[in-house]
């Protein structure tokens, strides 16, 4: 099914026409769930996975890099797509043009443009919409990779690579992930004006972009709904919402389940 098109047709009017390329257990889900948020319409093309994991090579025809999530946008006046990846890049292009709502307000009243005058729920959007790649999912590709070598390594060797992994777990892994998950926590139960979202009463970019790494922890690398009910809670949340839901259902449709594991 690769290259597979699927088009959104209830959506609203909007410049240029974006296509999104959607690779298996990746990153790309959250950019489809922000497409679907913003009642786009777009294009949908599907890529698998390798056996060995990686990315098909058709990928590299889009973006040197051959990653996902890449999105392409053509539009009246342009002489070429143009061609963005990054998930953070991404959700913010498409937010600055088609999803305003999903931006916290910047200023406080009475002191617009002024250092310090941003609000606590701007602050925040700007924070996690760093946080999520730069400091939460380095830890969770690292528990991928290691749990790859525990479970693949050769038989001779085993003992020898258990060990390691097993070190590398208890301690980077183990108290890394516990401080995050404590932090999240802390934030949820302050979030501004008693919200439910990270940066306050409405879901933003910054939660789309959370969606991935907290929905790979949930039930494993210490996030149990016993030890961190808010930051289960908010995760269970963020899976109820209805553009989040048709996401999901756009990838049974296409591909007849969804996994949404690393």
């Amino acid at each position: 099914m690769e290259g597979q098109s699927a088009m959104q047709d209830n959506a609203k009017q909007q410049d240029g026409k974006v296509t999104l390329h959607w690779l298996n257990k990746s990153r790309s889900q959250r950019i489809l769930w922000l497409l679907e948020e913003c009642k786009l319409k777009y294009e949908l093309k599907i890529y698998h996975r390798q056996p060995v994991g990686l990315a098909p090579p058709e990928l590299k025809q889009i973006h040197p890099l051959g990653k996902s999530p890449v999105i392409s946008i053509e539009a009246d006046g342009m002489t070429k797509p143009l061609v963005l990846a990054e998930s953070g890049v991404i959700v913010e292009y498409l937010i600055d043009h088609y999803g305003p709502h999903l931006v916290p307000k910047k200023w406080k009243e009475g002191v617009e443009g002024k250092v310090g005058g941003e609000t606590e729920e701007w602050l925040r959007y700007r924070y996690f919409m760093h946080y999520a790649e730069g400091t939460l999912m380095p830890f969770l590709v690292t528990a991928l990779l290691m749990g790859n070598i525990r479970s693949k390594a050769p038989f001779l060797i085993r003992p020898i690579s258990n060990a390691i992994v097993n070190n590398i777990d208890s301690l980077y892994l183990t108290p890394n992930f516990k401080s995050n998950w404590d932090f999240l926590e802390s934030q949820l139960a302050t979030s501004p004006n008693e919200g439910k979202y990270l940066c306050g009463k409405s879901l933003t970019g910054a939660d789309i972009l959370m969606s991935f790494p907290l929905g790979a922890a949930r039930g494993r690398a210490g996030v149990t709904k016993e030890k961190y009910p808010l930051l289960w809670g908010y995760v269970e949340r963020l899976e109820a919402g209805e553009s989040y839901k048709r996401a999901v259902q756009k990838i049974i449709d296409i591909e007849g389940s969804y996994d949404p594991a690393l």
